[in-house]
């Protein structure tokens, strides 16, 4: 067993954040038979936080895979074994079942008499069985049949319905002579016929003839509206075989049909979790700006066309993001953290700026770590990085851990505003509208100018109404005079 348990290697499930517990199997890159290699990718696995390839630590072939798509697995639990020497042959005790072990019969399956049966065991004795018990050869042995095996097929079949229906085989039959076996409703055939006419099911006929017998008023009575006449030359048997008429479906069983329902787990499940603990942990407080962003638009398309940003994606988020990074220098006090632990407001002199990301798994918010010290075209790279490889689904736990502030973009659904809720462990979470052209008083003159609603969540615990104004409106001022960066930088 040592040597084939240094042969057979599991891979159990990593912890690939941190203190994640379970994580989704999404896809399988190899199937049993195929060889693998030390690194190399196996399957692609979601956690709470985000969709992970794992690499498998070992060169082999794989044996088994322990569990398929779209599977929960705790962390910590074998998931694939790999056989490293495949070269020497099949192992005596390997991972799988001994291809001679065989699943046992149930004790009350009778035997096919196709073939002679072998020397019965001695009275009294007990046959061995694969699961650790037996029964003796009393208790198995079954009363002879030769008789029914010599009856034609069908006296055989109407032997074995009369002996399930608790009759004895050669009783008189009843004194109708035209009355039917006891598993069919008693009627005389016109009273099949009319029922069969009128759709009605005799089965669910209550009888009031003699010795039960079903009369043509039992029919009227039951009589259903008239169903489509069948073709007259349709078997009888046939008729009686066929079911009743399907009932109508019931008002929830119409909605339960209308409704799909989709397990709450992976990043959907931590999304919830976290957004239910921080709206009821942290007191909210959200104040709103709407400001002409027309200046900001303009520099937007003067940016596109600077050499230095060549390459790069620039657009509105960028200046919002730069404008947020500006009134955290100016008023660092907003971006902290409340340690409920140690009753203590934990102040940061960095600044992990977080992106809000709608994926097709769910929301996300991963983070461009020390965001304060970037300069403008490290910041745009930064964002296009982060953006691009959240929609592809794989952004590392590590790149959402750590974040300080956020950012969610709601303008691009073209909403105007929001309120959004704090992302758990910080203090301040800044929401972007749509941009629209709108008419605005501006050098007193009625225009049609850019402008956008921003919208502005802090923990109140630590951040009062004053600082959250203070940090919206330098947002608002940034954005509504762009040279800002410059004079406040």
């Amino acid at each position: 067993m040592t040597a084939n348990a240094q042969r057979f290697r599991e891979f159990k499930m990593p912890d690939v954040g941190e203190g994640l517990t379970e994580a989704e199997i999404l896809s399988w890159h190899v199937k049993p038979g195929d060889a693998v290699t030390d690194g190399q990718v196996v399957c692609e696995v979601e956690t709470a936080k985000a969709a992970v390839e794992l690499p498998i630590p070992f060169t082999g072939t794989v044996s088994e895979l322990h569990f398929g798509e779209g599977t929960t697995v705790d962390v910590g639990t074998s998931i694939i074994t790999v056989d490293t020497d495949p070269s020497a042959g099949p192992a005596q005790d390997g991972p799988a079942a001994p291809a001679e072990e065989v699943a046992p019969a149930a004790p009350s399956a009778p035997a096919a008499p196709a073939e002679p049966a072998e020397e019965a065991p001695e009275e009294g004795k007990r046959q061995p069985v694969l699961v650790g018990y037996g029964v003796s050869a009393s208790s198995t042995k079954r009363r002879p049949r030769k008789q029914a095996a010599a009856v034609p097929e069908q006296g055989a079949a109407d032997a074995l319905q009369a002996e399930l229906n608790g009759t004895v085989p050669g009783a008189p039959a009843p004194d109708a002579p035209t009355a039917p076996a006891a598993t069919r409703p008693l009627a005389k055939p016109p009273v099949r016929k009319l029922a069969k006419d009128l759709g009605v099911d005799l089965a669910r006929v209550t009888p009031t003839g003699p010795e039960g017998t079903i009369t043509r008023d039992d029919v009227h009575a039951a009589a259903a509206p008239p169903a489509r006449p069948e073709a007259p030359a349709a078997p009888a048997a046939r008729a009686e075989a066929e079911p009743a008429a399907a009932p109508a479906v019931e008002p929830q069983s119409m909605a339960a049909i209308r409704e799909r329902r989709v397990p709450v787990k992976g990043v959907r499940k931590a999304t919830a979790a976290a957004m239910v603990s921080s709206a009821f942990t942290a007191p909210h407080v959200t104040e709103f700006v709407t400001v002409d962003v027309t200046r900001t638009m303009r520099l937007v398309e003067e940016l596109k066309q600077d050499p230095d940003m060549a390459g790069l994606r620039v657009n509105p988020l960028l200046i919002v993001a730069k404008a947020l990074l500006t009134a955290i220098r100016r008023h660092p006090d907003v971006n902290a953290s409340w340690d409920e632990a140690n009753q203590e407001i934990v102040y940061k002199d960095y600044v992990n700026l977080g992106i809000a990301a709608a994926t097709p798994r769910g929301l996300i918010v991963p983070n461009i770590k020390d965001a304060q010290a970037k300069t403008l075209p490290e910041l745009s790279r930064s964002l296009g990085e982060l953006v691009a490889t959240a929609r592809e689904g794989k952004t590392s736990p590590g790149d959402m851990q750590g974040g300080t502030v956020t950012i969610t973009n709601v303008g691009v659904f073209g909403v105007d505003t929001g309120t959004p809720i704090l992302n758990p462990g910080e203090s301040a979470i800044l929401a972007f509208g749509a941009v629209k052209l709108q008419p605005w008083v501006h050098k007193g003159k009625v225009k049609p100018r850019h402008v956008t609603t921003l919208a502005l969540s802090f923990d109140h615990r630590l951040v009062d109404g004053e600082l959250g104004s203070r940090v919206l409106a330098d947002v608002a001022a940034v954005l509504e005079r762009p040279k800002r960066l410059i004079t406040w930088g």
